[in-house]
């Protein structure tokens, strides 16, 4: 007890000193500044009414309103090309054309193909005269005396090959057989294909049948023979022919496996063969001559007749109407053409300059494919992607401000004209493209320049602003703070659009004149 007061009275002691008191006067202004509450004063912002302009801010890039890749139609040679990458043209020039010499002759052909056929037309329209009639009669009485004369010739020519294949079978090829007429006949030579040979011989015991059946049946053919008679020579004839040809080919191929002959009675058989080979095709194209020239004869025959016949008949309707689908479809067949001649040539359909051109004289041209493009040299218009986030405030019309890194001292003017409706997604970002036009041509534009856009969304006037600062946004919505008895008060509000500069429109939770908190202390 002794001890705790002699502690109390040196604290006391010391507490009187000049130091004690500097501690206790240390103290006391810890303490103050500590727990004495600092008034600090509150910066407002007034409540003004003024204009709001919403914007929307991309990149784009400049492209021409015109431009066109062309390419051939037609695939073919490359004839010539009038222009080069860098080029000025105008609508309607020709770039560059393909060989068209073949074109060219075909159009003079089906261009007289509609002469004719317009000339049947009118001649149809006018009736048949008589002079016409006369004419067509001549003409069927000449095909007719002309197929008379080919039929009268047949005997002849039937004669004649009859004699060739009789001297071919019997005469040329003798020195190969014995007892070529009869059932004993043999080869004069050994052969090492017996199946060959077995077949000749048997073909040329037919081979005699024929000769004697076709010279019964000529001793009945002569020029007053009727025309199916005639025919039937002919092609009897054939047939015969046909027959001995063969053989002759099975003995050819028996010499070439003859086993004991010697070298030159080998060599002249061979040529024996050949020799009689060359008369059986001469007596059967003699034969198949006729046979085409009157089968052709008896078309003309027959065309003769109808023309005749339709011009003794007269002109019906239904002839006209006929010979005008005629006319018609020569037309096209002119069309046609021409139209590939068309596509053969390459024209700029607009004024601009060339920036790809790619065709070559004496190259091969596949249709379809791109050889020369075309932009348009005055008239631009800037291309960007606009977020998804910011599509549903832009629309058509609105006004825009352009700047272009190329140009740093001006500023341009436009308007948005089109808005994609479906999306550009790229690496998952979802995008809408838009165009701007400009409001006046700048001929220093070109294609290509990167440009800053700002588009004009929407102004309103006469609205309450804040500036974004004074607003306080969280997860509840957003508020001003306001003083209400010295004591700051959060008071909620609603927010409409926004400008570039900060600025925001405040619809309701405050009035104009009224005092808000800068709660982002920014003057």
């Amino acid at each position: 007890m002794i001890q705790l007061k002699s502690f109390f009275v040196k604290i006391w002691n010391f507490l009187k000193t000049k130091w004690g008191i500097l501690i206790i006067i240390l103290l006391c202004v810890l303490g103050y500044v500590i727990f004495h509450k600092k008034t600090v004063p509150h910066t407002l912002i007034t409540v003004t009414k003024g204009s709001v302009t919403e914007t929307v801010s991309v990149t784009g890039n400049t492209t021409p309103t015109q431009s066109v890749a062309l390419g051939f139609q037609n695939g073919g040679t490359v004839s010539s090309v009038s222009t080069r990458v860098g080029d000025t043209v105008v609508a309607g020039q020709l770039l560059a054309s393909l060989n068209t010499n073949d074109l060219a002759a075909q159009l003079q052909q089906a261009q007289a193909n509609v002469d004719g056929q317009q000339a049947k037309l009118d001649s149809l329209k006018a009736g048949s005269q008589p002079e016409d009639i006369a004419s067509s009669q001549a003409a069927l009485a000449k095909a007719s005396q002309d197929l008379a004369n080919m039929y009268s010739s047949i005997s002849d020519i039937s004669n004649d090959g009859y004699a060739k294949a009789n001297d071919a079978v019997r005469t040329q090829i003798s020195s190969l057989f014995s007892n070529a007429e009869n059932n004993s006949i043999q080869f004069t030579f050994a052969s090492s294909n017996s199946q060959l040979a077995s077949n000749a011989k048997t073909e040329r015991l037919t081979a005699a049948t024929s000769l004697n059946t076709w010279q019964t049946e000529l001793l009945g053919v002569s020029s007053v023979s009727t025309h199916t008679d005639l025919d039937t020579a002919v092609n009897d004839g054939l047939g015969y022919l046909a027959q001995i040809r063969q053989m002759l080919l099975d003995v050819s191929g028996t010499l070439n496996s003859a086993t004991n002959i010697d070298t030159v009675t080998l060599a002249t058989d061979k040529n024996a063969v050949t020799s009689a080979l060359t008369e059986i095709n001469t007596a059967t194209k003699n034969l198949n001559t006729v046979a085409q020239s009157i089968a052709s004869q008896k078309l003309i025959v027959a065309q003769a007749q109808a023309q005749l016949d339709l011009k003794q008949a007269g002109s019906t309707q239904n002839d006209i109407d006929a010979q005008q689908a005629q006319v018609e479809q020569a037309k096209a067949g002119v069309a046609s053409i021409q139209a590939k001649i068309s596509n053969s040539l390459i024209y700029s359909p607009i004024s601009g300059v060339v920036t790809q051109c790619d065709a070559k004289v004496g190259q091969i041209a596949n249709p379809g494919v791109t050889v020369i493009s075309v932009i348009s040299n005055s008239q631009f218009e800037v291309d960007a992607l606009i977020p998804e986030t910011d599509v549903g405030k832009v629309a058509v019309g609105d006004p825009v401000t352009m700047t272009f890194d190329a140009f740093t001292e001006k500023t341009f003017t436009g308007k948005l004209f089109y808005i994609d409706p479906a999306q550009t997604v790229t690496q998952g970002v979802v995008d809408y493209k838009i165009k701007v036009s400009f409001d006046t041509a700048d001929p220093q534009m070109k294609s290509g320049l990167t440009a800053n856009l700002t588009i004009q969304t929407q102004t309103h006037t006469g609205v309450l602003v804040l500036p974004q600062y004074a607003i306080l946004q969280n997860d509840t919505g957003n508020f001003v703070d306001i003083l209400v008895g010295g004591v700051s008060t959060s008071t909620p509000v609603t927010l409409g659009i926004s400008d570039q500069n900060g600025n925001i429109e405040v619809t309701s939770g405050v009035t104009e004149g009224e005092q808000v908190l800068n709660i982002g202390l920014k003057q």
